[in-house]
């Protein structure tokens, strides 16, 4: 294809990306998506004229920009980091002019300052080093061993069979087994340092001769060049002022090695014909596939991440492993309570030396060795150093990065996991994410040493088939998807579209033949979400106590997004009806003692009970249309109050109302709506409720008389509990300021949080 073929294709694939942004068009749903999904097979397909597209979509960003069209800023921005990570040939200019514009974004508000971060800090590194992130992501992703870059990413995806059928857990399987059965390690040690000498060398590069040469070469052999250019590229972006031509001269060293001398100087005309440049794929990351079968299946997956499945051995006594050594409680429980100076100390504690002697005189302000409390960060109990406030609203931190949350911990492990499902899915999520959290501080200490970022993918059956006939008859199942691209038009355009795709794929019959090259779209677009989704959404969690007798303990359980209650064995009434006999309307309906703390602006406490007759009520979390979501956004300061200020339940109440008329008296129902950070409701007649948790038929709990919501708090451990309480004995002052803990959110990466 000629140049101005190639360009005027590629251009004709970037206006309908932008189309499809501006002007969304429900009938043509199932179609969204595919544009930009072919807009990166075409660069595949043409990797020579990489700077083409390169160039097309800075100067539509620059537009953008000119024009204030904020809407498609991200979404061409993280395409043009898509590409610039694939790429070969590009050139400096090109990188430059991509840095300057993502610091010129830096002055806009978040989230297209936080984006912008992080991709100037990736293009500033790529701009010195080419090939860079390249070789980081596949080393990641596919757990190669480099001692200078020791990162390791894994995705986790969950399906949980009861909720998606088994021909899509089928068919999404085979897809991922076929994909990574052709990126063996071999594979992707090859594509390794064919890439970095490719983006070092530029057209000097014989590539023809170079991967006949990497394809000959044994297992040792290309081990030995992999760590050899790994070493070259990390030892020069870790400079502080890296040098591209010292780059350029250790890669042609390298490459002399590899391809001798004498035939780097020989370009015979058969390589002039076949050094096309060739395209260089990018391997899917490596994808672990789960059943969601078992309550603490997450953790298990995290701590055999940590520790492969050759070094630990689970027991039937999951409470006898241990993370290299960490148990947070006993160590968080030694605090020395002498001052550390030997002349303080008792003199029999420790012998000694004699008065006389000069290393007395020393020893007087001498610390001794004792016994060391470990200091613990103060957002140690947030993982991933989580920036921001609590409540439900956009990322305003750093960008996402590995480093060091405790001094001589380093967080080189990245777990991504992955659900697929509707909303009852993501309910179970946060029900593990807290068991997770609890059993931490118990046990474990995870969040140190891991990263863990979640991600969701809404599947949900289509209408009047499915396997579960209850799905197909709620709609309201996908309320969270609808949310997330609400306020990301990039996770809706490019995420929320998966759904008739992946349905499609399961009705398709399989292809068992892994031999023959496939083209995943379902799969392309999962690695385009993990890798490029960074910003999280953080959701609150909320915890209800239950009480099914008000002298027992009560049941503790969470929910993310909605409690439903109903009072059991009720019939709503019709409206206008008249009952036959006085007092019919007490057979309606249950007599509710609602005590709230109701949300206000102003953020003062205000504390309201009423008494009513009600069927029933529904708790929601997720704010059901645009202008409940901008009231978030006053939340994104990191000097927030607490969380029941950034977030609230919205609560909707049927009510059963008594009329009196010339007929006589009639009962109909209203439903009163209002806004609270906490509530208890009480049955005070013999009716008792029901309630289920997120949508779920299979959290449902009975006979319940008395229940209370609120913000779930932060998991505490054994040592913080005695650490309050000691403060608390000491002075009320501090009881006020320890006994409020933070609460605990749950984030879900989407491409650019919450955009207003």
């Amino acid at each position: 294809m000629e140049s101005s073929d190639v360009e005027l294709d590629f251009q004709r694939s970037v206006q309908a990306v932008l189309r499809e942004l501006n002007t969304p068009n429900p009938a043509l749903q199932s179609n969204q998506g595919m544009w930009r999904w072919s807009l990166h097979k075409k660069m595949e397909r043409n990797p020579g004229k990489s700077s083409v597209l390169v160039r097309i979509l800075l100067r539509e960003l620059e537009k953008a920009e000119s024009e204030d069209a904020r809407r498609v800023i991200i979404p061409l921005l993280l395409t043009l980091m898509s590409v610039l990570t694939k790429a070969t040939g590009i050139t400096e200019d090109l990188y430059h002019r991509a840095y300057t514009f993502c610091t010129r974004l830096l002055t806009l508000p978040a989230p297209y300052s936080t984006v912008a971060l992080d991709c100037a800090i990736r293009l500033k590194t790529e701009t010195a080093v080419p090939g860079t992130l390249y070789q980081r992501t596949v080393i990641a992703e596919q757990n190669l061993i480099s001692e200078l870059y020791p990162y390791q990413e894994r995705v986790f995806l969950f399906v949980d069979p009861e909720l998606v059928s088994a021909s899509v857990c089928s068919a999404l399987l085979l897809e991922i087994q076929a994909a990574q059965e052709q990126h063996t390690p071999e594979a992707c040690m090859r594509h390794v340092v064919s890439h970095a000498l490719q983006a070092a060398l530029g057209e000097a590069c014989h590539t023809g001769a170079l991967n006949r040469k990497l394809q000959a070469s044994s297992r040792r052999v290309l081990e030995y060049y992999f760590h050899a250019v790994v070493a070259a590229i990390e030892q020069v972006a870790s400079e502080d002022s890296p040098s591209r031509l010292g780059h350029l001269e250790r890669m042609e060293e390298i490459y002399c090695s590899l391809l001798g001398t004498a035939a780097t100087r020989r370009r015979c005309v058969g390589d002039l014909l076949q050094d096309r440049l060739p395209s260089i794929p990018l391997p899917s990351p490596y994808i672990t596939f789960h059943l969601w079968t078992d309550q603490e299946q997450l953790w298990k997956e995290l701590v055999l991440f940590l520790r492969p499945r050759s070094q630990l051995c689970l027991s039937a006594d999951l409470d006898a492993l241990d993370l290299q050594g960490f148990r947070p409680d006993r160590d968080l429980a030694r605090v020395s309570t002498d001052s550390g100076i030997e002349r303080d100390l008792p003199l029999g504690s420790d012998e000694l030396p004699d008065p006389s002697s000069s290393e007395m005189e020393r020893a007087a302000l001498q610390r001794k060795g004792g016994i060391k409390k470990r200091v613990w960060p103060p957002d140690f109990f947030m993982p991933r150093s989580w920036d921001g406030p609590p409540g439900l609203h956009r990322r305003t931190g750093r960008p996402s990065g590995d480093g060091e949350l405790l001094p001589g911990v380093s967080r080189v492990h990245t777990a991504r996991v992955l659900v697929l499902g509707d909303d009852r899915m993501v309910g179970r999520l946060a029900q593990a994410y807290y068991r997770l959290r609890k059993r931490e501080t118990k046990k474990f200490c995870l969040t140190p040493r891991l990263s863990l970022q979640f991600y969701y993918i809404p599947v949900l059956a289509p209408q009047g088939t499915g396997q579960d006939p209850e799905a197909s008859r709620k709609p309201e199942l996908g309320e969270l998807a609808s949310f997330l691209g609400r306020v990301d038009p990039w996770y809706e355009s490019t995420v929320n579209t998966l759904c008739p795709a992946i349905l499609k794929l399961a009705e398709m019959p399989p292809c068992l033949d892994t031999s023959r090259t496939v083209d995943p779209f379902i799969l392309d677009v999962i690695t385009y979400y993990v890798r490029m989704g960074t910003q999280p959404i953080y959701f609150q969690l909320y915890k209800v106590k239950i009480f099914t007798n008000l002298s027992h303990d009560p049941i503790e359980d969470i929910f993310l997004m909605e409690l439903k209650v109903k009072t059991q064995d009720s019939k709503s009434p019709k409206e206008g009806s008249s009952p036959r006999r006085r007092g019919a309307a007490e057979g309606t309906g249950a007599e509710l003692s609602m005590c709230y703390q109701k949300a206000l602006l102003s953020h003062r406490p205000r504390e309201v009970t009423v008494s009513l007759r009600a069927t029933g009520l529904v708790l929601k979390a997720i704010p059901a249309g645009d202008t409940e979501v901008s009231g978030f956004s006053h939340c994104t300061s990191p000097n927030a109050a607490s969380a029941a200020d950034c977030s609230c339940l919205h609560v909707s109440v049927t009510e059963v109302v008594k009329t009196s008329n010339l007929a006589g008296r009639s009962f109909t129902t209203s439903t009163n709506t209002f806004r609270t950070s906490s509530i208890q409701v009480q049955s005070q007649d013999q009716k008792l409720l029901t309630l289920w948790l997120d949508k779920d038929g299979r959290r449902t709990f009975r006979d319940v008389v008395r229940f209370e919501a609120g913000p779930c708090p932060e998991p505490c451990s054994r040592a913080q509990k005695s650490k309050m309480s000691a403060f608390n004995s000491h002075g009320q002052e501090t009881e006020k300021s320890m006994t409020k803990p933070n609460s605990l959110l749950m984030p879900i990466n989407t491409f650019s949080g919450i955009i207003q």
